[in-house]
Parts: C-alpha cells; sequence; structure tokens
C-alpha cells in the first residue's frame, strides 16, 4: 500500500506503486512494434505538402491531449510555418461543442463539424481509450463518407472504433491513464519524425 499524508492525516492509497505504473508503461513502450506509427509519419508528411489538414480529437483527457497535440502539430512540426501542416482539434471550441450538443446530440459534436470542414485528402485522428464513445464512431464513420483517412489511438480492446478506423495504433492496455499517457507519447514521436522529414524545406 501507498502512504500519503494529505492535511496532516495519512490516508492509505491504491495498491499500484509509482514503480509499479512506471514498469506497466516502459513495458509497453519497449514490447510495441512502432512501425505503424513510423508509416504514418511518413503519411503526415504527404499531408503536408498536398496542403490538407490534419484532425484531432477525444473525450475527457483524450479531448485535453487532442488540444495539446494540435499544439504541438501546429508549432513544433516546422515553427518557421514554411512548410507546416494544417491542423486543428475539434475538442478545442467550448461554443462550438455546447452547441452542438445542445442541439443535436453530444454524440454528434465531432461527426458535425468534421461534415462541414472535412475534405477528401484529409486526416482525422481519434484518441480514445476505450474505443467505444459514440461521438468516436460517428465521427470515423463521417470520415468515411467524407474520403478523410481516419486512425485510432486506442487502449483496452479497441472496442468499435478499432474495426472501423483505417489505421489503427492499438495498446492493449486496460488501463485509462496508461491509455492516455501513450496518446501523447504517439502524438510526440509523430511530431518529431514529420519535424526531422520537413526540416530540409525550411532550413
Amino acid at each position: 500500500m501507498v502512504q500519503l499524508k494529505v492535511d496532516g492525516k495519512t490516508r492509505i492509497m491504491s495498491p499500484l506503486s509509482c514503480g509499479d505504473y512506471a514498469s506497466k508503461l516502459a513495458n509497453i513502450l519497449q514490447q510495441y512494434d512502432w512501425t505503424v506509427v513510423e508509416k504514418l509519419a511518413s503519411e503526415l508528411v504527404t499531408l503536408a505538402r498536398n496542403n490538407h489538414t490534419l484532425y484531432f480529437c477525444g473525450n475527457g483527457g483524450s479531448a485535453g491531449n487532442a488540444i495539446h497535440l494540435a499544439n504541438d502539430f501546429l508549432y513544433g512540426i516546422c515553427p518557421s510555418a514554411k512548410i507546416s501542416l494544417k491542423v486543428e482539434s475539434l475538442s478545442a471550441n467550448p461554443a462550438v461543442l455546447t452547441c452542438l450538443g445542445n442541439d443535436i446530440g453530444y454524440d454528434q459534436i465531432y461527426s458535425h463539424q468534421l461534415k462541414t470542414k472535412g475534405e477528401p485528402g484529409d486526416m482525422l485522428i481519434v484518441l480514445s481509450g476505450s474505443g467505444n464513445s459514440p461521438n468516436i464512431i460517428n465521427v470515423v464513420k463521417e470520415a468515411k463518407k467524407q474520403g478523410v483517412k481516419s486512425v485510432g489511438v486506442l487502449g483496452y480492446q479497441g472496442g468499435k472504433a478499432l474495426a472501423l478506423v483505417d489505421t489503427s495504433i492499438h495498446f492493449a492496455i486496460d488501463d485509462m491513464q496508461i491509455s492516455e499517457d501513450l496518446q501523447l507519447v504517439v502524438g510526440h514521436m509523430l511530431m518529431r519524425l514529420v519535424n526531422t522529414a520537413l526540416r530540409e524545406h525550411y532550413e
């Protein structure tokens, strides 16, 4: 058990220690086949060169990660903006999200945005621990209608999204926090790979 002092009182916390958590995460990082991420990075380079748009979305912590990675891809891939990647997080605008959630339903908050913005040749990356959220399933289905390539960064058993996305980066781990950690790991890997590939165009 882990003991923490809170307001002068000792509290017994979860039996999962920091070392256990770190080992669990490290094991996944060491064992995973990252070829799919390297291939996706090449596709993102093509996306940038063809002036298409990358969309991110997710729920809860995954929504926060979608916003974080859209920021990283906008600036980190090419700080000079001489050649970069058009990127947007569909999770980022609370006015849009609350409007759509209120008027047409929370399950449509992402699919409706993609329906109005997406174009053939664009790409959608969904971040989901379970892969079963209705708004994630709906936006992946909308991507297929729009000719937008869909990628899922998924945890647990991958859920319904696993069979629907065009490309899956699936970590079969029954742990939401580690699943969300891995979303950022994948995003940061992609950012660094694309930055390196495009560097010759702006140095």
